[in-house]
């Protein structure tokens, strides 16, 4: 039997809460950094600015929910701006995406030895952090290359852990030193933060939001994505702000903003140097808890290896999302074709991981300036978020009468166009947020828009002289030719009830394993036009996913991975189409009867819609009593 491939072993469990999990680790590693970067310049209104940053999270999402479970695609942002506008502005967010991750994988991978240095205290200082750092991205990004995947499950299990860590560290809080009082005289209006430095905190701040992009990479995972994307968002949602708006209201009670030298300062924001916990916010407030003895070196041991596993494993998110975003874009002829190459005998995009995740992020590491990581995770990410919003407000404009299965609320109604009021006010809000950072921190305009210049300077070269195609215009790679055969990267395979199907999935499985190509298997539950597309159809469901279940059983057999996807649509044909396109497949493998009545379609109505208008090959396979 073939050697089973995981794509992070996460086919299985992609639901809601599986999605949840995966999003909170990523989302809730920032925590152990973000604390103290946005203190730095907050000071006692950190609180604040985090609740400030969660309503602009809010309205973000809602865009995110919306354009993903429209098109559920990896790609978030750039997919949507290139079904909104074109190629060119598709690059921009892209570009953008990869400038955080980037960050990303540069600030986690400098924060884990700040949690291990309970351990060894010099780990929390230069040139230590900077050297343990770069060696865990150089470590990641070599086993990314030889191609270890990740645990799911202990991935889950580890960000439900950090979930109840947190909610412990703010119960305890509460009952041990929170002060609304204290919280009140940490607060000096205009003097402590400057008003300068509290506008510049809010798009600092939204670095406590990395990983919003995550659900949408994995949409492509999720075997329901109007249902289980929405959800995922919203319990996403829920958990941020049960420790975003309480934890850092207990970080400021411990460590309250005092007048020192004629300045305020708060421990929360100071150097190690300085005897501050800016590059371990949360130790620092484990410290200050009013706890001693053996119990509080218990509690700070548990905090600083688990932080620590977590800024780990938020640094291998990084790594990953660099390198998809790479051959996605390699992919559309945005960046050149060398970043699509897969190593020989490991098949992974070993020079796009080198490269972005592994040479650059290092460059971004070695001043060891956290600020400045800050700022620039900024720059990326509320430019990213900007064209997202203004994407899904030209989609709704360009296409008002678009059947959505999940439309985003509020909405106002002006002349048959429902304009979408939180896209609106979150794209105004990250798009002031961007400008903020821009004119406010000459290192970060520098770099950023340097980022921007590089990157559109490549793009337009590129597409002028090498592939000689218009800016704007989308154009896919070239599938990939072996020297004897097409080499078929993904398949599609629709199900339905009958044998036929059952034979389409194993002749799928079977190409696959030739071919070490990944199955994606497509239930369609046809919605009735009388009800609207997220109606709920209970009967039909319950068939669709028994039928992606017995596909999986079958993929199992075979030792291939087969990615389940139950879709709602008005006709099936024109769901499996879309599928493939959205998969990027090169093939649909599709079991169907032989009619009899060749003046109504050779094999059924289904069949001829997708061989008419398949853009890739399609396989037609019947039955073997059939045949």
């Amino acid at each position: 039997m073939a050697r089973r491939r995981r794509q992070q072993g996460l086919e299985r469990v992609l639901g809601a809460p599986a999605l949840f999990a995966t999003v909170y680790g990523n989302v809730g590693s920032s925590i152990y950094y973000a604390l103290g970067v946005t203190a730095v310049f907050a000071l006692g209104l950190t609180p604040l600015v985090f609740v400030i940053a969660g309503v602009i999270f809010s309205m973000t999402t809602m865009t995110y929910a919306e354009g993903t479970v429209r098109f559920p695609e990896a790609g978030g942002s750039s997919s949507f701006a290139r079904h909104a506008f074109n190629e060119l502005v598709s690059f921009g967010a892209a570009w953008a995406q990869m400038l955080n991750y980037v960050i990303t994988i540069s600030i986690s991978a400098f924060f884990v030895p700040h949690y291990l240095s309970i351990f060894w205290g010099p780990l929390k200082t230069n040139p230590w952090d900077i050297i343990v750092g770069a060696g865990v991205i150089v470590v990641l990004v070599v086993l990314n290359i030889v191609g270890i995947r990740e645990a799911a499950k202990l991935n889950i299990t580890l960000a439900v852990l950090d979930f109840a860590t947190q909610l412990l560290l703010v119960l305890l809080g509460f009952y041990l030193i929170f002060s609304p009082h204290v919280l009140v005289d940490n607060v000096h209006w205009g003097s402590a933060p400057t008003w300068s430095n509290f506008a510049l905190a809010i798009p600092v701040g939204m670095i406590a939001y990395t990983g919003i992009e995550t659900v949408s990479n994995l949409a492509e995972e999720a075997r329901d994505p109007a249902r289980n994307v929405p959800r995922a968002y919203l319990m996403t949602a829920i958990a941020v702000y049960a420790i975003f708006f309480t934890l850092p209201a207990i970080a400021l009670s411990a460590l309250p903003v005092k007048l020192v030298g004629g300045s305020y300062e708060t421990l929360l924001a100071l150097p190690p140097e300085e005897g501050g916990f800016r590059n371990d916010p949360v130790l620092g407030l484990v410290e200050n808890l009013g706890l001693s003895g053996v119990l509080l070196d218990v509690i700070k041991v548990y905090v600083g290896i688990l932080a620590a596993t977590i800024l780990f494993i938020a640094t291998n998110a990084g790594v990953i999302g660099a390198s998809r975003i790479t051959y996605a874009m390699a992919s559309y002829r945005q960046l050149p074709e060398i970043f699509r190459r897969v190593h020989p005998r490991f098949r992974t995009p070993w020079i796009s991981l080198v490269f972005f995740a592994g040479i650059l992020s290092i460059l971004t590491l070695l001043p060891g300036q956290v600020d400045f990581l800050g700022t620039m995770y900024s720059f990326g990410a509320m430019l990213s978020f900007t064209i997202a919003h203004v994407s899904l407000i030209a989609l709704r404009a360009k296409r008002p009468h678009d059947e959505l299965v999940f439309r985003g609320r509020p909405n106002i109604s002006i002349r048959g166009v429902d304009w979408p009021i939180f896209a609106f006010i979150g794209g105004l809000a990250t798009g002031l947020a961007w400008l903020v950072v821009v004119i406010q921190t000459p290192s970060t305009r520098y770099a950023g828009l340097g980022w921007l210049v590089i990157g559109f300077a490549t793009y337009i070269v590129y597409r002028r002289r090498v592939i000689r195609a218009p800016l704007r215009e989308t154009v896919r790679a070239p599938l990939v030719i072996s020297a004897a055969q097409l080499e078929y990267r993904s398949i599609v395979v629709p199900v339905a009830p009958g044998r036929e199907s059952k034979e389409a999935v194993d002749v799928a499985c079977r190409l696959a394993t030739e071919r070490r190509a990944r199955v994606a298997a497509i239930a369609v539950v046809e919605v009735p036009l009388e009800l609207p597309l997220d109606a709920e159809i209970p009967e039909a469901e319950r068939e669709a996913n028994e039928l992606l279940d017995e596909a999986r059983t079958i993929g199992d057999s075979y030792g291939v991975d087969v990615v389940a996807r139950l879709a709602r649509a008005r006709r099936a044909g024109r769901a499996i189409v879309e599928e493939a396109e959205a998969r990027h497949a090169e093939i649909i493998v599709m079991g169907s009867p032989r009619r009899r009545r060749t003046w109504r379609g050779v094999f059924g109505g289904t069949t001829d819609y997708v061989l008419k208008h398949a853009t890739c090959r399609v396989m037609v396979v019947a039955a073997r009593e059939a045949a």
